[in-house]
């Protein structure tokens, strides 16, 4: 699956300069880019990405400022003409920091440091089968293949279950980083499913027990694509 990339920068050649990079890398997407850290806030607001190339100096808010302000950062590559932001950016656990002008190999091997990293969280998930999670004060041993589906509820997550559901202060966004990604799926801003209890499609729903949860009219098509795959007998 393809890593989804935003790119923000208050300079066209330099968005033009990253585009045409992200475009050259197999397993990179480019979904958009923007010229400015508020039209970036509102965005996220919106969609999930995976990488944030992030311009530091701009006019309405540096982009130091605007990684302090995530409550959830996505994984960040700050770029910048000015050598003296680096360490502000590595205090801030950014991936990398490039220096304007780089090179496509430069700018490989600062996506290739998130590749490896998520290799090796895929591999860890994989080799548990459960979770851990706070509620109600206790700490609570959750089985993976137990999960339903979870939704978001104000700052806090409830994570449905075959036995239960848990409400617990976390991200929607953490806990879907936390799980496998071959078991789970995003379907909207609000709710992740598990794919092994997925009972029917009808529209821009999906059932899972008695529950109706909506996917996004955005992530329809995908959804359905990585839910059905190969294994429809018939004609949609």
């Amino acid at each position: 699956m393809k890593m989804k990339c935003l790119i923000v920068d208050d300079e066209p050649l330099a968005r033009k300069g990253l585009e045409d990079f992200v475009s050259q890398t197999p397993f990179l997407e480019h979904v958009k880019s923007l010229a400015s850290a508020i039209e970036t806030i509102e965005f996220l607001k919106q969609n999930s990405i995976d990488i944030l190339f992030l311009d530091i100096q701009m006019p309405d808010m540096t982009g130091i400022e605007l990684l302090e302000s995530f409550q959830d950062a996505p994984q960040v590559i700050f770029t910048t003409a000015h050598r003296e932001f680096a360490l502000d950016g590595f205090e801030l656990n950014v991936i990398d920091f490039l220096l304007k002008p780089f090179s496509y190999s430069r700018f490989l091997k600062a996506v290739n440091k998130i590749v490896v990293d998520d290799d090796k969280r895929e591999k860890s998930k994989a080799a548990k089968n459960y979770i851990f999670i706070k509620c109600n004060g206790m700490i609570i041993k959750v089985f993976i293949d137990d999960i339903t589906f979870i939704e978001t509820a104000k700052d806090y997550i409830q994570i449905h279950t075959v036995h239960d559901k848990y409400l617990t202060l976390v991200s929607l966004k953490h806990i879907e980083e936390e799980l496998p990604k071959e078991k789970f799926i995003r379907v909207h801003r609000y709710y992740l499913v598990g794919l092994s209890h997925i009972k029917k499609l009808e529209g821009n729903l999906i059932y899972i027990g008695d529950h109706k949860i909506k996917i996004s009219r955005i992530l329809r098509n995908e959804v359905y694509k990585s839910i059905i795959g190969n294994k429809f007998i018939g004609r949609l």
